[in-house]
């Protein structure tokens, strides 16, 4: 995929980039595998506000992507590329033998015509789904699963990959995006290769009025209110920490530098090895 630019002819225009489409085969969607999508507005069932600067857009229906992929042995073939206004990454239309047709996460290389297949007895080939003990060792996965039958849960999104690093008994170890490396049960699955669209970082929104598109509304910084309506508002001038001494922080007072937010005896504790940040994990 490629990126576009334009001649700078507004303001606007001058660092503005969309996606090149080209490569997308079907406009459509298949009509059995989306469902409508209802706009909360970020209120919550009571008619609050819990998520700000959410309102608007264009509608959206939601594709049903099978990231199970259960339907193991059966060969499908891939019939259809196409666009989905509800992640960052492609689609893949897959038919299988049987006449059934099911979504997944196109990965890069995977064309229109190419055969994919589930499974223990999948060859490891782009697009095929298989368990972690059937890839080989060094491989580049994505829809990776955390517990066996769930569905891919890792590297799911335009771009991204992990490395399956090694396997120790029933457990792979994982290089995942973030670059922490984690203990994975060898009957999860994943998909070989990488998400496709890895272009999708390059883009640039460029005006207001695309984001409004999106669905996304605009959010003043805390530090330009008045301290009445947040706690970094106030202060004579421009400053990062709202006029005074105090941390910055969210509206309702929580912390929003240096905070840790990850428990501390979590439960999953135990399978990651390295932390992202590259230092061994001691909280087992």
């Amino acid at each position: 995929m490629a990126v576009k630019s334009f001649r700078p002819l507004t303001p606007g225009r001058r660092f503005q980039t969309v996606a090149d489409f080209s490569n997308l085969t079907k406009k459509k969607p298949e009509k059995k595998l989306t469902k409508i999508k209802k706009k909360s507005g970020g209120r919550n069932c009571y008619g609050r506000i819990t998520a700000r600067a959410i309102g608007g857009g264009h509608k959206q229906k939601i594709r049903t992507v099978d990231f199970r992929r259960n339907k193991s042995g059966v060969q499908a073939e891939v019939i259809a590329l196409e666009y989905d206004p509800m992640r960052s990454a492609r689609l893949a239309l897959l038919q299988y033998s049987d006449g059934e047709k099911r979504y997944i996460v196109a990965p890069v290389g995977l064309e229109v015509g190419a055969k994919v297949q589930s499974g223990p007895e999948a060859p490891a080939e782009v697009g095929n789904a298989m368990p972690l003990s059937n890839i080989p060792v060094g491989s580049t996965i994505h829809s990776i699963e955390l517990t066996p039958g769930r569905g891919g849960q890792i590297a799911r999104t335009a771009g991204s990959f992990a490395t399956l690093m090694s396997r120790d008994g029933e457990y792979a170890q994982i290089k995942m995006p973030s670059g922490e490396i984690r203990r994975i049960h060898c009957k999860c699955q994943a998909t070989v290769g990488q998400v496709g669209n890895t272009e999708h970082e390059n883009i640039i929104i460029g005006t207001a009025g695309r984001n409004r598109h999106r669905g996304r509304r605009p959010l003043t910084r805390g530090s330009c209110r008045n301290p009445v309506d947040h706690p970094n508002g106030g202060g004579n001038g421009k400053s990062k920490g709202g006029g005074g001494r105090q941390h910055l922080v969210s509206p309702w007072g929580l912390l929003a530098k240096g905070y840790k937010t990850r428990h501390k005896h979590k439960t999953s504790n135990k399978f990651i090895l390295v932390r992202r940040d590259g230092r061994p994990n001691k909280l087992k």
